[in-house]
């Protein structure tokens, strides 16, 4: 049961409302039971780390879409789309574990694509158990050979899938591979889904049913999603948060394409961080890997708690920012304005700056906002202190009592406006959700848009709620009709 049916439920056993105000004791079961529905399933168990790794090619992304049973992972049919370690929540024989994507391992590497491998490379560090995926039709290559090298020295369990056997024909090929001195190949096909079962259960087995190194954090650390259109210094920020290259950073717009996670210590704490692909202006016209990537940016900052939305300060703002703006109220998450690029700006730029806040973002003035930059390092350690304000007030909660006090003051001084001739009567309100914080009204009749913004203006004068947005819904009750005398209900007596 959600917040918002808990309160009409707990309103069902509070009798006939007469539009008077009730005394806070009267809620006291409503706020009980909307509480109560609202911390089940918080704290979240740790769980075990599985890495997937192997060369450019050879088709882990696609058998992490096997696994998962959902296509997550960015596939496209050419070499390094995937360029980061990506972790998601999997799920096998009742147990839940996290799978890392990552981008093809070259021991080699130079550039860009060595910054790819150094990515592989700690994943298979910090993982509980790997998966090394080689073509079957290719057989074990230098690259193979490489890589299993470092594993058998790993000391952590080791599966090897032979990927692509696609048919009974294959299956004598995977013999070979017993020379990576790994053990048994799996042999599979990611892309038909022929014999991922078997793969699975062997690595249920092979995985603990802890992970090698539990959080101290027992509901988990808060997860951030870092938002923006591309280029404007998101994986730069990450970087410069946790103080190592965690994404692969490049002057070509576009770099990052799946959304990675960091976990980053700041401010004494440690955050979830989740660094996306750039929005780009255009969705519907994007193909590809950039087509996919823009929809794991959006179920990004649906699993985030708070999103912090990079600006280029020294640009004026987009149709791009504003498109990642709406996403994220939409989405109902807590909101932080980074304003990037802070030492390119100039006297004569932050004048113009103002007048373009005033009017690009009038839908977010709540919104906590930090002048950064991730170049310099300017002011970053400004973020947390935001986060920590844009989180406490997602989390907030207002007593039904102390709710209802206040509105009714406030309703005696500016009445709704009258709708059909009539005026609407608010019989009573609560705060139905947290997360974010959800205020429904219980009226006689429905309330003008225009009244609910004045509410909710109102509402964060008395009680704040900074940095995270607030919704107000209107449930108009219905009038019980009686029955006509002579009717059905006389009839049956």
């Amino acid at each position: 049961m959600t917040g918002f049916d808990a309160a009409d439920s707990a309103v069902d056993g509070l009798g006939e409302i007469d539009g008077t105000w009730a005394d806070e004791s009267e809620f006291a079961a409503l706020d009980a039971r909307i509480e109560a529905d609202e911390a089940e399933g918080r704290a979240a168990a740790a769980q075990p780390v599985l890495a997937v790794v192997g060369r450019p090619n050879v088709g882990k992304s696609t058998l992490v879409n096997r696994i998962l049973g959902r296509r997550e992972a960015v596939v496209q049919d050419v070499p390094g789309v995937t360029r980061d370690r990506v972790a998601y929540d999997a799920f096998w024989a009742g147990r839940r574990f996290t799978l890392v994507d990552t981008g093809g391992w070259e021991p080699d590497a130079t550039g860009l694509q060595a910054s790819v491998a150094a990515q592989a490379e700690m994943a298979m560090q910090t993982a509980d158990a790997v998966l090394l995926v080689v073509d079957a039709t290719v057989g074990a290559t230098a690259t193979d050979e490489a890589v299993a090298r470092v594993l058998r020295r790993s000391k952590k369990p080791v599966l090897l899938a032979a990927n692509k056997v696609d048919d009974d024909r294959l299956l004598a090929d995977t013999a070979s591979l017993w020379s990576l001195g790994l053990g048994e190949p799996h042999p599979v096909s990611a892309l038909h889904g022929r014999s991922s079962g078997d793969l699975l259960d062997s690595v249920m087995a092979a995985l603990p049913e802890a992970p090698r190194e539990a959080g101290t954090v027992t509901a988990g650390p808060r997860r951030v999603a870092l938002v923006g259109k591309p280029n404007v210094g998101k994986s730069s920020l990450l970087n410069r948060l946790s103080g190592e290259q965690r994404s692969v950073v490049d002057s070509v717009a576009g770099t990052t394409v799946d959304p990675v996670d960091s976990l980053v210590e700041l401010d004494g704490e440690v955050w979830r961080f989740v660094d996306t692909a750039g929005l780009r202006k255009r969705v519907n016209f994007a193909d590809g890997a950039e087509y996919y990537a823009s929809l794991r940016t959006k179920t990004a900052i649906d699993a985030a708690e708070v999103a912090i939305v990079l600006l280029d300060a020294s640009e004026p703002l987009t149709e791009q920012d504003l498109r990642v703006l709406t996403m994220v109220v939409e989405a109902g998450r807590a909101c932080v304005l980074a304003f990037n690029k802070w030492d390119l700006v100039d006297e004569d730029r932050r004048h113009a700056m103002v007048r373009e806040l005033d009017r690009g973002l009038v839908r977010v003035p709540w919104a906590e906002k930090v002048n950064i930059s991730a170049l310099t390092g300017r002011a970053v350690r400004k973020l947390a202190p935001a986060l920590r304000t844009a989180l406490s007030s997602w989390d907030q909660r207002v007593s039904t009592g102390q709710l209802n006090g206040w509105l009714s003051d406030l309703i005696a001084a500016t009445p709704p406006p009258v709708r059909g001739g009539k005026q609407p009567k608010v019989l009573f309100a609560t705060q139905a959700g947290i997360r974010p914080p959800t205020l429904v009204l219980f009226t006689t009749g429905f309330l003008e848009a225009g009244y609910r913004r004045f509410i909710e203006r109102k509402f964060r004068e008395q009680f704040g709620f900074a940095g995270s947005p607030v919704r107000v819904n209107v449930r108009v009750r219905e009038k019980k009709q009686k029955p006509k005398a002579g009717g059905k209900a006389a009839r049956n007596r």
